[in-house]
């Protein structure tokens, strides 16, 4: 079994975090009626998110993409919460519990 390291979850966390802010910034401007200029931090978002994955030490991206999908949908839940003032239901907790479940032994699985 891999160990999953400190670096390895700082790097999904800032990840799943640089990826929604990227992604809001988009959001905003389409559907919120944000300035364009949003699309600039935006994209600088989406840079750092994709940098922050090639620090998960694996073997295979794909493997890593597959394993950051658990977080992700962890980070996106916490986002609707803290930033859009939606509570998650018993569904979306029971839901990311099972993929941050999957992304787990896809990450420390043995190989």
């Amino acid at each position: 079994m891999q160990i999953v390291t400190a670096q390895t979850i700082l790097a999904y966390v800032g990840a799943a975090i640089a990826e929604i802010v990227g992604c809001f910034a988009f959001w905003g401007w389409l559907r919120l009626g944000k300035p364009i200029w949003w699309l600039a931090p935006g994209c600088a978002s989406l840079v750092l998110f994709a940098y922050l994955l090639t620090l998960v030490d694996s073997a295979a991206a794909g493997r890593t993409f597959a394993a950051y999908g658990g977080v992700y949908i962890v980070a996106s839940l916490a986002w609707l919460r803290a930033v859009e003032g939606i509570s998650p239901d018993r569904w979306d907790i029971g839901g990311a519990a099972l993929c941050l479940a999957g992304a787990a032994l896809i990450i420390a699985g043995p190989r």
